[in-house]
């Protein structure tokens, strides 16, 4: 690695990497130690390694915290679902791992497809400041978008005030609709969520392209692939290349 790259992203002495526990599917507390596990912990590990320096986890409950830390250069990298929004000031990868965004209704209610949810009769409760969040306020015309404070708080939102539709991540919704009876998800996602690595343009072109090369190099290995499996992570599929 070009002695160059590694000042870029060490401009503290230690490489800061800044984790969303909002996702599960990408990191979770482990249950007996409380420390933070997951497929974006294995990978800012090795990234760390690659470069041979010290890591430090910046830990944050949403994306939109974990997203301003890199944008205001808080934290050297992170791990983000890909946005235009978000790209005015941080530099992404390609994806590594593809992850699909669903809706949730109750069982009784009319809605039945993505199509039947863009009615102003209808209030959409989202992730403040998340990917589908990002998504929803371009793409939604006539619904009204309501935000949970964090994305594991979306159900809960969507429960509490009767909401028509709840909208994020399917692994998530599917864990809490366990909890409750009386919900389903319909049948078939909104968007496919390309989660990437990235690090602020400041940092210039070259380490860009190193984050870049090293994300392409964990999905052709099978690191990307043996993390997931080692996570017991189903419904995310690693992105193909570039």
């Amino acid at each position: 690695m070009d002695p160059s790259v590694i000042t870029a992203f060490t401009p503290t002495g230690k490489l800061r990497a800044s984790i969303n526990l909002g996702n599960p599917i990408l990191v979770n507390r482990h249950p007996e130690t409380g420390e933070p596990v997951g497929v974006s912990i294995d990978l800012a590990h090795a990234f760390a390694k690659r470069l041979g320096v010290e890591l430090e986890l910046v830990i944050f409950d949403t994306a939109g915290k974990s997203v301003q830390a890199v944008s205001e250069e808080r934290a050297d990298f992170g791990f983000f679902a890909i946005d235009p929004l978000r790209g005015e000031k941080i530099a992404f990868t390609a994806p590594y791992v593809l992850i699909e965004g669903f809706y949730l209704v109750r069982d009784d209610s009319p809605i039945k497809t993505n199509e039947e949810v863009d009615q102003s009769h209808n209030r959409v409760t989202v992730g403040k400041g998340s990917a589908y969040d990002l998504f929803l306020t371009r793409e939604l015309k006539a619904a009204q978008i309501v935000r949970a404070p964090s994305s594991p708080a979306v159900v809960q939102t969507f429960l509490e005030q009767d909401l028509e539709v709840a909208a994020g991540v399917k692994q998530q919704l599917e864990i809490d609709a366990q909890k409750t009876t009386g919900l389903r998800l319909l049948g078939e996602r909104f968007m496919v969520i390309r989660q990437a690595m990235g690090t602020p343009k400041r940092r210039g072109n070259a380490a860009a392209a190193a984050l870049d090369a090293f994300v392409e190099e964990m999905k052709a290995s099978g690191f990307v692939t043996e993390a997931l499996r080692r996570h017991g992570i189903a419904g995310a599929s690693v992105a193909p290349k570039g």
